[in-house]
């Protein structure tokens, strides 16, 4: 029998394969992540911890669990964890990938239809009584998505399946720029790798696929922002510290560019007052990418099963990427 941390709130179906299993396991109720000062007491006895993207696991959280044997982080990113620590301690970490890219694909082109067709604005209006009937020239007119260019920054699993939708749902011309080309996805969608400018300056909207590593630290910034066409919209699904939020703050104000769809933010779970005042300009919405029960429930189970198979002396799974 082993112990098992859960730091968040997690399906009972879940914790049940674990109880299954003969683990003793502990877990968060509440919805609100286990505080770092618990998090850190109940590691010491833990031999398998299944964290949430909001906990930091970083060498000192590390160096406090002599027991522990793996890190299952349910999420498809681990920039929450301090992979380097663990590998000195032999822990693996894993994460939970392609289960959510499909959901997080149709949320990214839910942005952008509600950017596009100022969805949230005509909403307001009529919930609060100031729909006057058809007119031609309607305040809430918005932009064409069908026939327009797709920049995808950052074509992974859910850069592509984005592309996908928008080439054969909206008839879109997709750019890419991607560190390596990706000769299937211009076979299938007639996708070009260009250049991050040529994106910036040639897309009518801007999606943000790429993962967060120093590299992409405020990848888009000020200069980034000047270089897109003044119609175009920008939509963040990634990760927030991927733009620099004061900037685009700037940008939008300046109307530099069109809009903003975010479903991230640099400083989680904070944002930019000066996003929120924007409110007609930006869409945001609190991180819900992937949160649809089937999904968040097929990434908690993906989880549960990286943790039986470290625990039962085999390797697990879904081990993240060594850098």
């Amino acid at each position: 029998m082993a112990k098992v941390l859960i730091s968040g709130e997690i399906f009972a179906d879940a914790v049940g394969r674990l109880l299954a299993a003969d683990h003793d396991v502990t877990h968060q109720t509440e919805r609100s992540p286990m505080p770092r000062d618990d998090l850190l007491e109940e590691i010491r006895k833990t031999d398998a911890l299944i964290s949430m993207a909001s906990d930091r696991i970083d060498a000192e959280l590390l160096g406090q669990a002599p027991e522990l044997q793996i890190v299952a982080n349910v999420a498809v990113g681990y920039e929450n964890i301090d992979t380097k620590a663990a590998r000195k301690r032999s822990i693996a970490v894993t994460h939970t990938p392609d289960v959510l890219t499909e959901t997080t694909a149709d949320l990214t082109i839910a942005l952008l239809l509600a950017l596009a067709r100022k969805i949230p604005g005509g909403d307001r209006d009529v919930r609060r009584g100031a729909f006057e009937g058809w007119a031609l020239m309607q305040p809430w007119m918005g932009f064409d998505a069908y026939g327009k260019t797709l920049g995808i920054l950052g074509m992974g699993r859910i850069g592509k399946a984005v592309a996908r939708r928008g080439h054969h749902g909206f008839g879109m011309k997709v750019l890419y720029h991607n560190r390596n080309r990706d000769l299937p996805a211009e076979r299938e969608l007639g996708a070009v790798h260009v250049s991050l400018d040529r994106l910036l300056q040639e897309s009518d909207f801007v999606c943000v696929h790429v993962p967060f590593t120093p590299s992409t630290f405020h990848l888009l910034g000020a200069v980034e922002f000047r270089r897109m066409k003044r119609t175009a919209y920008l939509i963040n699904v990634a990760r927030g510290p991927v733009i620099d939020e004061q900037a685009l703050v700037d940008a939008l104000e300046a109307e530099t560019i069109a809009g903003a769809g975010l479903d991230v933010y640099e400083n989680e779970p904070s944002v930019h007052p000066g996003l929120i005042a924007l409110e007609d300009r930006t869409v945001l919405l609190p991180h819900i990418g992937s949160a649809t029960e089937e999904t968040r429930r097929a990434m908690a189970n993906m989880a549960v099963d990286n943790v039986l198979a470290a625990l039962s002396g085999r390797e697990p799974p879904n081990l993240v990427p060594v850098a």
